[in-house]
């Protein structure tokens, strides 16, 4: 069976994080993020596990060639032997060549890159219109999935917040930086012929569904 090696790609708030869970279970794959990666790694006190904690608990951030290692160990482990949806990595054209390495090293497929691509307008009120629940962690959407009552997290009852990342000024920050150093892999993936492209303005649903003819 052929390996089905993915690469989640798209701006923030794209949908990246709830279609790549999805798309882990109905495809049997395991959801890789960087972000679970380094916990996993600390948790499990690896030599890369314990580097990363020590950076972490300074306030830096961990390095792209301690990142680098952490992403190896991980897909070297048997749940990605038949394929992962790797999300969060890589994030420039630098990771991205690593990546063909640590994949050729272990001997996988190269991975083809799956874009999610939605306006920057649509992105901004998407995020703007996000709120969180400070205790328990439940995330809302005033316009598509508001709370029962409004201001009050259902299911905890603790008034929500607008994180500081969800404001206007700082959403529009993320999108610059987000066009000038992740944005040129969908160029770097589409001329080797590796990039898939859905349309991620859609309903959840109808992503999914697009989604799931794109990687076969």
């Amino acid at each position: 069976m052929a390996q089905k090696n993915l690469i989640l790609l798209g701006p923030p708030g794209a949908g990246k994080g709830t279609q790549a869970k999805v798309l882990s279970e109905k495809l049997g794959l395991p959801h890789v993020s960087t972000g679970d990666m380094l916990r996993e790694a600390v948790r499990e006190g690896t030599e890369l596990g314990l580097k990363a904690k020590a950076v972490m608990d300074a306030g830096q951030l961990v390095s792209d060639e301690l990142l680098t290692g952490i992403v190896k160990e991980r897909l070297s482990k048997k749940d990605c032997a038949g394929g992962f949806i790797l999300d969060g990595y890589p994030r420039n054209l630098s990771q991205a060549a690593i990546l063909d390495e640590i994949l050729k090293s272990l001997g996988k497929e190269a991975a083809r890159a799956v874009e999610l691509e939605v306006p920057d307008e649509a992105i901004v009120t998407r995020l703007s219109q996000r709120r969180s629940c400070p205790k328990c962690g439940a995330v809302y959407n005033l316009a598509t999935n508001p709370p029962a009552k409004e201001g009050l997290c259902d299911k905890c009852g603790t008034a929500l917040v607008q994180r500081d990342d969800d404001k206007e000024s700082v959403i529009r920050q993320r999108l610059l930086v987000y066009h000038e150093k992740t944005a040129p892999l969908s160029d770097h993936f589409r001329k080797q012929g590796r990039l898939l492209a859905v349309d991620g303005s859609k309903k959840p649903e109808a992503v999914l569904a697009d989604l799931m003819k794109a990687v076969g």
